[in-house]
């Protein structure tokens, strides 16, 4: 694990939909690539080159900066055998890693829990989206999930102290006696109870500030914004979590022009969030994730692309060795995965990586199993 005076944060952004990694990673040099893409491709003048094969896709300056700069590891042909074509199913796996059956445990859900046993800050892991991922549900775990984080608290808009006390009160009466009941009225009752603890920490511990920072205007923007609020607060959140729109890159029509815009939105939030963290001073014990549930298929379909198999994903972050990591996949017909990208890297390594050199866990009972690690967390 890495040595650090505060404990390591982890950040995740997934990519809800589908990212097409064949032109996020840009194969500008393979005849293959513009073969099989003769309607949605990015042309070679454009890309912005790594290496002598790949490049990042022209929207991707601000990132490309970062990676620059070698605070970005990319992870190529990421996913899992017998790949799932389902959007729904294929997130499922990612969140719980189980590809062969239906779990009930989020990965992250696990991780909180080993990150703090005794249940002492129900801010542990903090979600910014509607909803609560389903990687970060376990029952008995507190998880805050937070739709607005300006509008965040229980009954705020009551302003007379004695009164919101005595509808708190309430409310607490209400959520405690479930308590008990069965697993599903616990998992209720203890999340109303968490919820209603966590709240005025979180709304009062944001309160103060302030940053240099214009995010954009999109709700993945402000969710970033809202993490780095959440971050820099200092109330000891070890994971957070946020979400792309809903599957807003499942890119099955007219992909070159919402891609380009997805890839633009993305590249500026993350070097906006990154440039906020390190404004003050906070970024030394952050990395971020960002994933999706599958990449594109490797021909387009005319004007987009269809799900496929192997992607892409990216680890950000000071501490963070930057570079390729694992082949790109082959692009060859008789290596292709029934038209897909095969994977090289079992996304279940990635968060082994993540877990035991940045978390300082055991992964085993995590990603139920053992997977190969990477090497892009710097041991210094």
């Amino acid at each position: 694990m890495t040595s650090l005076k505060k404990d390591p944060v982890l950040v995740v952004l997934q990519l809800s939909g589908g990212n097409d990694m064949l032109n996020t990673l840009v194969p500008y040099t393979n005849p293959l690539y513009f073969d099989n893409r003769p309607n949605v491709l990015i042309p070679e003048d454009q890309v912005l080159p790594i290496n002598d094969d790949v490049g990042f896709n022209p929207n991707f300056e601000s990132l490309k900066n970062l990676y620059d700069d070698g605070k970005v590891a990319i992870i190529q042909g990421v996913g899992y055998p017998n790949g799932n074509r389902s959007h729904f199913r294929s997130m499922d796996i990612w969140h719980t890693c189980e590809p062969e059956i239906m779990a009930s445990e989020g990965w992250l859900g696990r991780a909180i829990r080993d990150l703090d046993p005794n249940q002492e800050n129900v801010l542990t892991g903090v979600n910014l989206g509607r909803g609560l991922p389903r990687s970060m549900a376990v029952p008995g775990v507190p998880v805050a999930s937070v739709g607005s984080l300006a509008n965040y608290g229980v009954l705020t808009t009551i302003e007379a102290e004695e009164q919101r006390n005595e509808a708190l009160d309430i409310f607490a009466r209400m959520y405690s006696p479930a308590i008990g009941l069965g697993p599903v009225m616990d998992y209720l009752s203890q999340t109303g109870m968490d919820g209603m603890k966590g709240a005025d920490i979180l709304a009062a511990g944001v309160a103060d500030y302030s940053s240099a920072v214009e995010y954009g205007s999109s709700s993945m923007s402000q969710y970033m914004k809202n993490i780095a609020q959440v971050h820099t607060a200092g109330l000891g959140t070890r994971v957070l979590y946020t979400t792309a729109p809903y599957n807003s890159f499942d890119t099955h029509a007219t992909q070159l022009s919402a891609h380009s815009s997805l890839c633009a939105n993305v590249s500026r939030t993350v070097s906006d969030f990154y440039e906020d963290i390190k404004e003050h001073n906070a970024s030394d014990n952050l990395i971020l994730l960002l994933f999706t549930e599958f990449g594109r298929r490797v021909h387009d379909n005319g004007t987009g692309t269809d799900h496929g198999a192997g992607g892409a994903a990216l680890v950000i972050g000071d501490a963070v060795k930057g570079g390729l990591y694992g082949e790109y996949p082959s692009l060859e017909q008789d290596r292709l995965d029934n038209g897909d990208l095969a994977f090289n890297n079992d996304f279940r390594g990635l968060y082994a990586t993540i877990l035991e050199d940045w978390l300082g866990l055991d992964s085993k009972p995590i990603v139920n199993g053992s997977f190969e690690k990477l090497d892009f967390i710097s041991k210094e």
